[in-house]
């Protein structure tokens, strides 16, 4: 199989505007994201796609790959599958780019159901970390994910998912990690097809593969890494770049 990672990189975000060139360590944080995909060894190449002069030219300045986007894009699956449109390739992995400590474990995680007896099945295949912490399972800044028995997603949210209704029953709750891994025809179906109900009010993009009857796997980790979407993330992300350093 030919794989290959692209990291869409927004300038603009709602919560944190221009978080991607904030600087981690004497880096930017996309750099950061860029260096790591690529240090995992796991692809044949990796890109940064971007509507963004400014990210296009920190990637590409420091012996990068990137590719503008063409057109406007309402997330990043649409705007890796712009990208991905005329490549000769099997697979490609999302990598969020506010991910910077992005490692090779939780990337080999997402990798691996491909090559499990059910992989026929599998459109597109993600993460999932287990999470206990009662504010974190009520904030709407953490995606949930509900699975089958084989693993396959059966809905994200915002909300808390499943509701414990009944307290005296034990329950597992996941985080949803916004690494994808996608067969490549499963994303360019995605990006014709339009947003449904659910996703235009969750605003989580791969509840349109459910919508549509997509299988997605969930493969769980253990790496919870450190994504970078509020300022008070960048402190702690530099704190922890310190502690590694010292």
């Amino acid at each position: 199989m030919r794989i290959i990672a692209m990291i869409p990189a927004r300038y603009q975000a709602s919560r944190f505007p221009g978080k991607l060139m904030q600087d981690l360590g004497g880096q930017t944080v996309i750099l950061r994201t860029y260096q790591a995909t690529v240090a995992t060894g796991l692809f044949e190449d990796v890109f940064v796609v971007t509507d963004s002069d400014i990210i296009f030219k920190e990637i590409t300045a420091h012996g990068g790959k990137a590719i503008m986007s063409i057109k406007e894009h309402q997330c990043g699956s649409d705007r890796i599958a712009e990208a991905v449109s005329h490549m000769d390739i099997d697979i490609v992995v999302n990598v969020q780019g506010d991910e910077p400590f992005t490692n090779k474990e939780a990337l080999v995680d997402v990798l691996e159901v491909f090559k499990a007896k059910d992989a026929a099945k599998i459109d597109l295949a993600s993460l999932m970390v287990k999470i206990t912490d009662w504010d974190e399972i009520k904030d709407p800044n953490c995606v949930k994910v509900i699975v089958n028995k084989e693993n396959f997603a059966q809905y994200f949210s915002r909300s808390p998912i499943p509701y414990p209704r009944d307290k005296a029953l034990a329950i597992s709750y996941f985080k949803h990690k916004g690494i994808y891994a996608f067969r490549k025809q499963a994303l360019l179906d995605f990006y014709n097809l339009p947003i449904g109900a659910l996703e235009a009010i969750e605003k989580i993009e791969c509840i349109r593969y459910l919508e549509y009857g997509k299988n997605i796997k969930m493969a769980e980790t253990t790496v919870q890494g450190v994504g970078i979407d509020t300022p008070e993330d960048l402190v702690k992300a530099n704190a922890i770049l310190k502690s590694k350093r010292d």
